[in-house]
């Protein structure tokens, strides 16, 4: 394999377009291939550039939005072997400022972004030219997006007919399970694997976070950018983190918001133990707030007694469905949104409150399942996990999850077995693993690059923030104080957004790091449309 990559790259012998192989673990002759191979791609893409035209009416992209693809390896230690492409979406660069003062600037590049997941596109993204926030960023910048391998219309992965996730109807989702609940999820979890690796076939090991960072590179070759500048989003900021380790040359600016821990010992079985630990915080959080709104949803004067209500809730809907569709795991499902992004409070506690007076509409409108959009999450599942699961070994031996969560789900019962179950099908995986790459760069490696974080974010724990910090040499840390929203760049949180712009216009970051104090809670609502700041979430996700 290595002569084929040789042999295919062009006649000039630079090796600086190179990742860095000496971060890989257990260096061999398939790492060196797939460093070469890499850098084959991206010679190529900067050739073949990208043909950007009208977006396909599937992606709802409507104009001044351009899309086009870029084509990737599926395996970079075989370049010239098969093919995939990616999409792209691009607004270009306006050249115009916001703002008192304010006249046009100068275009600094594109702008490339990632939301995370695994398994969410990028491909709405440049719509967030549109928002206010975003209006100075948007004049200096092409805003691009993109859907990573297996997404959307990226060489699409999927487990199963997306028909399963409308026939299944409501579910129980019990946070302290029986023995034989469990038994019927371990069966539910080792179908669901064997559903991907027959979809999947044999090119499903190649879908992981080293191959998403190499595409990366090669989509930067393509806009026809030497150096990046990339903003990724939760797991977004882990490709980011991998990205700046193997090809830390090619870094100019990067935005690291809500922050994975890149820990290798944490990816991802241990990480995902302490998301469910953090969503029990965030959790409490939300009733907490509930709480102080008593007046005005009735569900309790403290945390507890708002706890208490959500528990009668739970239990009326396991008897009796809201609808027919609304189960205790639906109604789990919705306020877990909640934990992710505080613009949901008001309107997952109106509605919790309107189920227990006797009106269950806006607990179904907010809770039910649809069939829009369910091919989205079906896939949107299949690639969580196919990454995930090729990322790093995982316990193979269903007793350790079941200690591991049983203790956890003591004090933390919230998210725990729902985590469990999203994630359990990694035990029965047959794909081959990778080993996580030990993120690090040394002192001047990289050029300074900005990292984001909420002290309470739950999807993505604080500590993850602090850890990558301690491996980036010369990043610096934006913090929003005692706040949890998950995503912080380019909110409602002008103190964040003032950092954020200060840097990728002109390269400034705070010296020793900042603290901003926490945006704004939200205010108690009545049935109504999403608030602008849930509005403007979305067009991130």
């Amino acid at each position: 394999m290595l002569l084929t990559a040789l042999t295919a790259a062009p006649a000039r012998s630079d090796t600086s377009h190179w990742p860095d192989v000496s971060v890989l673990t257990g260096i061999d002759g398939t790492a060196v291939a797939e460093a070469q191979g890499a850098a084959v791609a991206a010679r190529r893409a900067e050739a073949a550039g990208i043909r950007f035209g009208v977006c396909p009416k599937e992606e709802g992209l409507p104009a001044p939005v351009r899309c086009g693809t870029v084509t990737v390896p599926l395996d970079y230690a075989r370049p010239n072997g098969s093919k995939i492409k990616l999409t792209v979406s691009r607004v270009e660069a306006t050249g115009k400022g916001s703002g008192k003062g304010s006249g046009k600037v100068a275009r600094q590049g594109a702008l490339v972004y990632n939301p995370g997941g695994p398994g969410a596109s990028g491909m709405h993204f440049p719509l967030a030219a549109h928002l206010p926030e975003w209006q100075r960023l948007a004049g200096a910048y092409d805003l691009v997006g993109y859907a990573p391998r297996g997404v959307g219309r990226s060489a699409p992965l999927s487990c199963r007919d997306p028909q399963q996730l409308v026939k299944k109807g409501p579910s129980q989702q019990p946070t302290h399970p029986s023995e034989s609940y469990k038994r019927e999820r371990v069966a539910r979890a080792q179908a669901y694997a064997r559903g991907c690796d027959r979809r999947g076939g044999s090119g499903l090991r190649h879908y992981h976070s080293l191959n998403n960072a190499r595409d990366l590179d090669v989509l930067r070759a393509a806009l026809g950018e030497e150096k990046l500048t990339f903003m990724g989003a939760s797991y977004g900021t882990y490709i980011g983190a991998v990205y700046a380790t193997l090809f830390p040359s090619h870094v100019r600016r990067m935005v690291f918001d809500s922050v994975v821990n890149p820990d290798p010992e944490g990816i991802w079985y241990r990480n995902n133990l302490r998301q469910s630990a953090a969503f029990e915080r965030r959790w409490a959080d939300f009733r907490a707030w509930t709480a102080r709104h008593h007046a005005v949803y009735g569900l309790g004067r403290t945390e507890q007694e708002v706890l208490r209500s959500y528990e009668r809730a739970r239990a009326r809907l396991a008897a009796e469905p809201a609808g027919g569709k609304v189960g205790p795991g639906q109604l789990q499902a919705a306020m877990l949104q909640a934990g992710y992004y505080d613009d949901y409070w008001p309107q997952r506690a109106l509605a919790l409150s309107r189920y227990l007076k006797g009106d269950a509409k806006p607990l179904v409108q907010q809770a039910a399942p649809s069939a829009e959009g369910i091919t989205e999450q079906e896939n949107g599942n299949a690639v969580y996990t196919a990454v995930e699961c090729n990322d790093a070994p995982w316990p193979t031996d269903w007793r350790t999850w079941d200690r591991d969560n049983t203790r956890l789900a003591r004090t933390a019962p919230f998210e725990t077995w729902d985590n469990v179950w999203m994630n359990l099908p990694c035990a029965y995986w047959k794909a081959t693993r990778q080993r996580p790459l030990d993120v690090r760069t040394g002192p001047g490696a990289l050029p300074p690059t900005l990292l984001l974080a909420g002290e309470r974010d739950a999807a993505t724990p604080y500590e993850g923030a602090l850890e990558l910090r301690r491996r980036l040499s010369g990043s610096v840390l934006v913090t929003e104080r005692n706040a949890g929203t998950h995503g912080v760049a380019g909110g409602r949180n002008a103190c964040v957004n003032a950092h954020l712009e200060a840097y990728l216009l002109e390269g400034r970051v705070p010296e020793r790091g900042a603290s901003c104090a926490p945006r704004p809670e939200p205010r108690p609502a009545a049935p109504g449309s999403p608030s602008a700041g849930e509005r403007a979430a979305r067009a991130l996700r």
